[in-house]
């Protein structure tokens, strides 16, 4: 049996040096540099959220911009639509209004002149009928024996030497007459004259409107 190893005390209990190299110090930053670093960091993202934040201010801008535009451009259609169609209305009105006046004017004179009509018309009609055989003028009763004494003295002066015959006719209107010879004649017919006023009125408000629709591509 093998006898146990006796303890000497020569054991050398000073730290031992360590075989591996002890690592390099890692170098500080001063904290004036770090301070300065994180400063420029927050500008820099400041700068860059005031880049994008006026960027998207400017496009939302811009999509409001058009979008006003493009409602202001309809509105601005529908106000000359609508400022076309008032015009036309009230230029008709004033036609209409306008003619109603004449036609109320033209029956008053009628009525307080009832021979002018027929005065001019036999004037106009006289020195035209030389050589006809006889003249025949169809008028209300209550003026016959004027515009027979008025025809008569037209006569004279124009050289109709024909036969002269006035006719009261109680279908004819007064103011209205008809003169008729041998192969002609003319009417006189306010009625018929105030239609004819009506057609050409309706004819011009139509072509008017016909032009406003062309202008309005419609």
């Amino acid at each position: 049996m093998a006898s146990p190893a006796r303890f000497t005390f020569d054991l050398n209990l000073e730290p031992r040096a360590s075989s591996r190299a002890a690592p390099a110090p890692i170098p500080s930053i001063p904290e004036d540099v770090v301070a300065q670093l994180l400063a420029n960091a927050r500008e820099e993202a400041y700068a860059e959220g005031i880049k994008a934040g006026e960027q998207n201010a400017a496009s939302m801008a811009a999509q409001t911009i058009a979008a006003a535009a493009g409602t202001l451009a309809t509105q601005t259609t529908n106000a000359a639509k609508a400022l076309d169609t008032a015009r036309a209305e009230h230029h008709q009105q004033a036609v209409e209004l306008a003619l109603s006046i004449g036609r109320k004017l033209a029956l008053h004179l009628v009525a307080r002149f009832p021979l002018t009509e027929l005065e001019a018309l036999i004037a106009e009609c006289l020195p035209s009928l030389n050589g006809v055989p006889h003249l025949v003028v169809r008028c209300h009763p209550d003026l016959a024996d004027a515009i027979r004494d008025m025809a008569t003295a037209q006569m004279t002066h124009s050289g109709f030497a024909g036969r002269l015959v006035v006719m009261g006719d109680p279908d004819i209107r007064i103011g209205d007459g008809r003169l008729e010879w041998v192969d002609g004649g003319l009417v006189r017919d306010i009625a018929d004259t105030a239609a004819q006023i009506d057609r050409q009125i309706a004819t011009y408000l139509a072509a008017r409107t016909r032009g406003q629709s062309k202008e309005n591509g419609s």
